[in-house]
């Protein structure tokens, strides 16, 4: 300190205009701390809890009892271009197994078909159709069949976890369907010899799942066999679902087109938006589409400006927008299809593209292609234009001449909505002329049927290709509707190969085998990774099929998750995604964005992406691999002796002072049984391994190995290093160490509180994140519920670290030690370190009188925060309040945070979770009257003529109806709130906020500008912890909190990106190799709807005027 000068002694006045002017402590004339100040601080803070963290977890004890115990295990390298390798390889045969089994149904299925005498009377065999739908509750069940059925055997089968009958199938039919019709008894009759084939596949391969075959008629026949459980109306039918749409033809690039001309009201609106609605429901991610509104001129419904993928984001905005046309205008036919077809060629010039290529060439006299060159991605087949319109006289024939002549390879279907009296026949030679067909939708109940009529047209080229087109087809990821459970399915269609040339061009349905994700994940061997490290797989649209991030209990179906979206996008993973497409192999090392598990955190860290394509398959498969040491522990654990000592350490009556033991719930025995209660699964653990020996055929003995070696060296490590930590002085509340073996040990100190983290290492995000990082990691642990601050949980700081012991030359990281700090004696101490007290014991004050004395964390709390903040922005100690502890700076302080972003502390990045549980918003009530509903005047009620007209039109209606549409009554309502919820029910989308460390310097100080208020702080990094020390002075009143941070870290409801915005910037992707859109053997003589029984005009005339005759009596009396 300088010295100061002697001075003559002052008169009163000099004195006291001194007193006035000069800064003095005791009148509260502090300053803002230095900057040399708050690193003094940081350094002590920073000693303080690296020495409570290396004397209570003991990181070094547990190294060196594992390097004890080095004679029991051995140290694996992992070598990633092998590894994937492998797996790719069981991934295949896997495949490979599934294809000769569809081969086989297929081809069962074609014979059985073409030998099959097709009867006509049907009306016996119609009253016993259930007879295949019979359904046991299980094996014990005493209900005797009846008269005519064969009585079934349930059992339960673990690999469906269910009641089956693993000798005879089961039929469903749709319930819009007329069972008893000819055409299903028939169906039903020639399927039922395909039970043969479906247990010949049983038996050579037991790991099948269902063996389904679905016909274009809508039956589906399904093995093995079991109870069709459906909640009220059954709506599923078979055609609308991924696998079949995938199977029965080839991709499509298709333009809706509407009429909403001024004749296009009320229902037959209503009805087109529902036609449209469930004609979406029949396109599926290979697929391309637009929608498009006519009346004078014609213009998409939505922002699309082109064509876009099929997929559930883009189909709600086509959705969305389409409900909102209303009927206007006349109708212009020719504005309209040219329209679509410049949709279908992008506005571009059509041009000869020479012949098709060898895999497209179908017929040596096959008309050329015509080929563009866009950016924008397209099907590249099954050109097409889908027209909704209740009817007119125009039939576009200078369009099509422009568009579609001589070739005629964009086929046109037709739909003639509504109930009216147009002449369809202008309508129908549209499709018969291009190559498409001609649909009726006179009420909902048509709806259904109607809309897919046009995919059997799409397999007529398919069948005609012949063995050319029996390649199988795997889809991606979706729920299948009899397990409920996430699967892929291989697809193979069936063709009509009998000699009749009427039924040449004929499909006849679908084959399907499931291959579960359960058993894909099986595949990858999970444990013998780093937590850290994963497999994914993916397919030709970019979708993951296996990944991490892939939380199928909130996955919409069908699940299209994007690489890109599962994981934090980089420039090198858009370019690993591509070569994945591309099926090439490759390995990239990189560093990388890495979110938490617990989604609170955001770490830089170093990865290995290796992949490798899967053969014969759209599907490739990567490995991600911690740059870090990739060794991991295997025990060779064979001494039975050591075996039962080292288990015992795994039971409560072990002691106490070896803390509560939690065991990963893995699969290590196939009879093991599995329950969420871990206390639960010890126990069941302990009886197994009490009725064999680890290496039983049936059990994971590596597994077991591991399992039991941690415990014995946790137990050891309890015994040697927990009695010596003075939990009282250091503010611990637990001592723990996990292992990879799937150990995990709790010490308590006072009451017993519940364990929240996950027992399972692998999925628990501190000791993932322990794993990434070199030093202590440090992280705020609170209660599940808010709510329960101060009840059962006390708030808490987790400590962790990971080990890194060295096994001849080689490194592995076997477990994570941490402790668990009471915020309350840390606050304390938080307050002590940050003050203007010296670190010797008399602790005297270092404010001298009438020097400028800097404000601290301990004397001067009202007016200067001090806080311990990790590298998510959440406070770990605050000299405020305990009930700061865990709470998201931005939330508490958004103007402090703002500062800390601004200055480059902190770098914020955003990203959706397209798999959140979110609670359905509720929808507003319905009060008022559809636009599009006529509502009567009140002239009209008061007049009986209308009345009597009213009720008259309304009962021949109904009976029409009933009539001509008999399944209009049993599923028009269903169907309506089918479309509702489809387009309600799109997933939900929850915008994500993670904030992370992102500059190398350890020191930040600023002043803070916001209207005519400053505010000044300094932030100092806590050596190479997670943590930052951040004194600041608090928010005078008054002042406005300049910051535009959003009150929470990370969760907040979003819509999504900006569809409009992707569509115009689409991902790469490619589609399947194969087309079959055209060949000029094909039969296009059938080309539309049946004659559909429709109301007489002259008849309903007369009916009328007999109905309106008493109305009208009493004015001719008079």
């Amino acid at each position: 300190m300088a010295r100061r000068a002697s001075l003559p002694a002052p008169c009163p006045a000099t004195l006291l205009f001194f007193l006035l002017i000069v800064p003095n402590p005791a009148l509260g004339a502090d300053i803002f701390p230095r900057p040399g100040t708050v690193r003094r601080w940081a350094s002590r803070l920073e000693r303080a809890l690296e020495h409570t963290a290396r004397k209570g977890c003991g990181r070094e004890v547990l190294e060196e009892l594992y390097l004890e115990h080095r004679h029991l295990y051995d140290a694996k390298t992992i070598d990633p271009e092998e590894l994937v390798k492998t797996v790719a390889a069981r991934f295949d045969e896997v495949l490979q197994h599934k294809v000769k089994a569809l081969e086989r149904l297929a081809h069962a299925a074609e014979e059985l078909e073409r030998d099959y005498l097709w009867r006509g009377d049907t009306k016996e065999e119609s009253q016993n159709l259930n007879q295949d739908q019979q359904v046991a509750k299980h094996e014990t069940s005493t209900q005797m069949p009846q008269d005519g059925e064969v009585e079934r055997t349930y059992e339960l089968d673990p690999v469906f976890g269910t009641y089956v009958d693993k000798n005879r199938s089961t039929v469903q039919i749709p319930t819009d369907i007329y069972k008893g019709s000819a055409i299903m008894v028939n169906e039903r009759n020639w399927t039922a010899g395909l039970d043969e084939t479906f247990k010949r596949n049983k038996e050579e391969d037991p790991t099948l799942l269902w063996q389904v075959f679905g016909s274009v008629t809508g039956l589906l026949r399904f093995f093995p066999g079991q109870e069709w459980v459906s909640s009220g109306v059954d709506l599923y039918d078979l055609r609308r679902r991924p696998w079949y749409i995938q199977g029965v033809c080839s991709p499509k690039d298709m333009v809706i087109l509407m009429d909403v001309s001024g004749s296009v009201t009320g229902l037959t609106l209503k009805l087109m938006k529902s036609s449209v609605s469930e004609l979406l429901k029949t396109l599926a991610d290979n697929d391309f589409v637009n929608i498009a509104f006519f009346n004078k001129e014609a213009k998409p419904v939505s922002c699309f400006k082109h064509l876009v993928q099929a997929n559930e984001h883009n189909k709600k905005v086509l959705l969305t927008s389409m409900q909102q046309l209303t009927a206007t205008g006349v109708t212009n036919y020719n504005a309209g299809f040219s329209f679509a077809f410049e949709q279908l060629l992008n506005g571009e010039e059509w041009r000869a593209g020479g012949a098709r290529t060898e895999v497209r060439q179908l017929k040596t006299d096959s008309p050329p292609t015509f080929l563009r060159w866009t950016s924008y991605s397209r099907a590249e087949c099954n050109k097409m234009i889908m027209l909704f319109t209740d009817g007119g006289e125009d039939q576009a024939e200078e369009v099509f001449r422009k568009y579609n002549s001589p070739n005629k390879t964009v086929r046109v279907f037709t739909f003639s909505v509504g109930q009216h009296n147009y002449n369809v026949g202008p309508v129908q030679q549209m499709a018969c002329t291009n190559n498409g067909y001609y649909s009726a939708i006179p009420s909902i109940g048509a709806i259904r049927i109607s809309t897919q009529n046009y995919l059997n047209v799409l397999g007529r080229p398919m069948v005609l290709a012949g063995p050319k087109a029996k390649k199988v087809q795997w889809t991606n990821m979706y729920k299948d509707a009899l397990t409920e459970s996430f699967v892929i399915t291989g697809t193979l269609p069936v063709f009509n190969i009998s000699y009749d040339q009427n039924k040449q061009n004929q499909l006849l349905g679908v084959m399907a085998i499931d291959v579960s994700l359960e058993e894909i994940n099986k595949l990858t061997p999970k444990y013998h990774l780093s937590p850290n490290g994963y497999f994914y797989a993916m397919d030709s649209n970019g979708y993951v099929i296996m990944h991490p991030s892939l939380n199928v209990e909130n996955a919409p179906e069908p699940v299209t998750l994007d690489i890109l979206d599962a994981e934090l996008s980089s420039r090198i993973k858009v370019e690993i995604r591509r070569s994945m497409i591309d099926k090439e192999s490759g390995t990239r090392r990189f560093e990388t964005l890495i979110k938490s598990e617990d989604k609170r955190y955001v770490d830089k860290a170093m990865r290995i992406y290796t992949w490798i394509p899967i053969s014969d398959s759209d599907y490739s498969l990567a490995l991600v691999l911690p740059a870090y040491p990739s060794s991991y522990l295997q025990a060779h654990l064979t001494d039975q002796i050591l075996q039962v000592r080292y288990l015992e350490q795994l039971l409560p009556t072990a002691g106490e002072d070896l803390g509560r033991v939690f065991i990963a719930p893995r699969e290590y025995c196939k009879n093991l049984m599995m329950t969420k209660d871990n206390e639960q699964f010890l126990q069941n653990f302990m009886r197994e391994m009490d009725k064999q020996t680890p290496d039983a055929k049936h059990c994971r003995t590596d597994l077991i190995y591991n399992l039991i070696l941690d415990a014995g060296i946790t137990a050891k490590f309890a015994q040697t290093h927990w009695p010596g930590v003075d939990s009282d002085s250091l503010g611990i509340i637990n001592l723990f160490v996990a292992t990879d073996g799937g150990v995990t040990r709790v010490l308590s100190y006072g009451a017993r509180e519940p364990w929240l983290e996950n027992p399972e290492p692998c999925e628990a995000s501190y000791y993932k994140r322990s794993l990434n990082s070199r030093s202590y990691v440090y992280r705020a642990v609170l209660p599940p519920d808010e709510n329960e601050r101060g009840g059962n949980f006390s708030v808490g700081i987790l400590v962790t670290r990971a080990l890194n012991v060295s096994v001849g030359g080689r490194y592995i990281q076997p477990a994570v030690v941490g402790i668990r700090l009471n915020p309350e004696s840390w606050i304390s101490k938080l307050r002590s370190l940050a003050s203007n007290l010296s670190e010797g014991r008399n602790l005297r004050q270092k404010c001298p009188r009438w020097n400028d004395c800097e404000m601290d964390c301990q004397s001067h709390s009202k007016i200067l925060n001090c806080l311990i903040v990790d590298d998510g922005g959440f406070i770990i100690l605050s000299n405020q309040d305990i009930e700061q502890t865990g709470i998201f700076l931005g939330e508490s302080d958004p103007h402090l945070m703002q500062g800390l972003l601004d200055i480059g502390l902190f770098s914020r990045v955003q990203s959706y979770d397209y798999l959140a549980p979110c609670e359905p918003e509720p929808q507003p009530d319905a009060g008022a009257a559809h636009r599009s509903t006529y509502i009567p005047r009140i002239p009209d009620l008061l007049s009986l003529t209308w009345w009597l007209s009213a009720t008259a039109w309304s009962m021949i209606q109904q009976l029409l109806y009933k009539l001509t549409l008999p399944s209009w009554y049993n599923t028009g309502l269903a169907v309506q709130a089918e479309d509702t919820a489809m387009m309600l029910d799109t997933g939900c989308m929850i915008l994500q906020t993670q904030f992370y460390f992102t500059n190398s310097s350890k020191s930040f100080h600023r002043e803070m500008i916001c209207g005519n208020c400053s505010r000044v702080f300094h932030a100092e990094k806590l050596g190479s912890s997670n943590l930052v020390l951040v004194v600041a002075e608090q928010v005078p009143q008054g002042c406005p909190l300049c910051s535009n941070l959003p009150s929470l870290q990370i969760l907040k409801k979003s819509k999504g990106p900006d569809q409009c915005q992707m569509a115009e910037e689409p991902r790469y992707r490619k589609g399947p190799e194969l087309c079959f859109d055209y060949n000029t053997e094909e039969d296009v003589s059938e080309c539309g709807d049946g004659t559909i029984m429709r109301p007489s005009l002259s008849i309903l005339l007369i009916l009328q005027l007999l109905l309106l005759w008493p109305a009208f009596t009493p004015l001719l009396q008079s």
